[in-house]
């Protein structure tokens, strides 16, 4: 489904099912559809309205090729909530998703009922932003690197060591990959973005429950980056999902899913005046 924004930006989405409602929002290059797999079903199973969106940059959405702030991606969101009467408003992030949750909660606390951060950090490395920056630039210059090769490189970013020391499992990863292709002008404005400046200090102003789930071999945003964003947001608790990377959501659903359901439950009844 479609829909389009008072600016003229049209954004794809999905909603499906009663109940609360509950927003997924993806990281850098990624499309709505990897949910579909594991999160989606069992959101729906323990009753939750679930809500997916191919963020600005991502088609069928707008392309973004003119390139686009942080600051527009939370207005999108914000936008699709009010759109779908979707508030007060469950969102979980993981990345750049999770990165466009947590401004959406400094922004738009009125929005939401509480916020689930995956993958996520205050501030970028200098590692991590120059890889994105340097990225970027590939896409700009219009350099294809070799599809096998860059298959490896990200799944050398992304995924745990016990994934990439299996053969089969690793082998299916590198098809996924290259099967993927090259990214376009949207996601290196996405790019651009998915490097964080310093904002811990203004995250000390948030308001809306959250939690930090974190992945214990993760290079883009390791443990004590989210313990260390947990710090900052007032009340914000974390915890380490152990044996996996970056995709850590896809690479170990079941413990993933365990941790959002216990969260999201756990809100639900406090939300209702019930005891945790």
């Amino acid at each position: 489904m479609l829909m389009t924004t008072e600016n003229g930006i049209r954004l794809s989405y999905n909603d499906c099912g009663d109940g609360p409602p509950v927003l997924l929002l993806t990281g850098t290059g990624a499309p709505s559809s990897v949910w579909d797999l594991h999160q989606i079903p069992v959101l729906r199973a323990a009753g939750f309205r679930v809500i997916t969106m191919d963020n600005r940059g991502i088609p069928p959405s707008d392309d973004g090729t003119d390139g686009f702030t942080i600051e527009d991606l939370v207005a999108d969101v914000a936008a699709l909530i009010d759109y779908l009467d979707a508030v007060p408003c469950r969102v979980i992030g993981t990345s750049m998703g999770s990165y466009i949750a947590q401004e959406l909660a400094l922004t738009h606390p009125e929005l939401l009922d509480s916020v689930l951060l995956m993958a996520a950090c205050g501030k970028s490395s200098l590692v991590q932003r120059v890889l994105a920056e340097g990225e970027a630039e590939l896409i700009e210059r219009g350099i294809e690197l070799p599809p096998d090769f860059l298959a490896a490189v990200r799944a050398m970013h992304n995924l745990g060591p016990a994934t990439l020391a299996d053969d089969d499992l690793a082998g299916d990863w590198l098809d996924l990959f290259a099967a993927a292709g090259a990214w376009g002008p949207g996601v290196r404005a996405q790019l651009l973005l998915s490097a964080l400046p310093d904002r811990l200090e203004a995250y000390r102003s948030i308001k809306v429950p959250s939690h930090v789930v974190s992945f214990e071999h993760d290079l883009v945003a390791p443990p004590e980056a989210g313990r260390e964003l947990a710090a900052a947001i007032p009340g914000a608790t974390h915890r380490t999902i152990p044996g996996c990377g970056h995709f850590g959501y896809l690479e170990n659903p079941e413990a993933v899913n365990r941790e959002l359901l216990r969260f999201l439950r756990t809100e639900s009844r406090e939300t209702l005046g019930e005891t945790a």
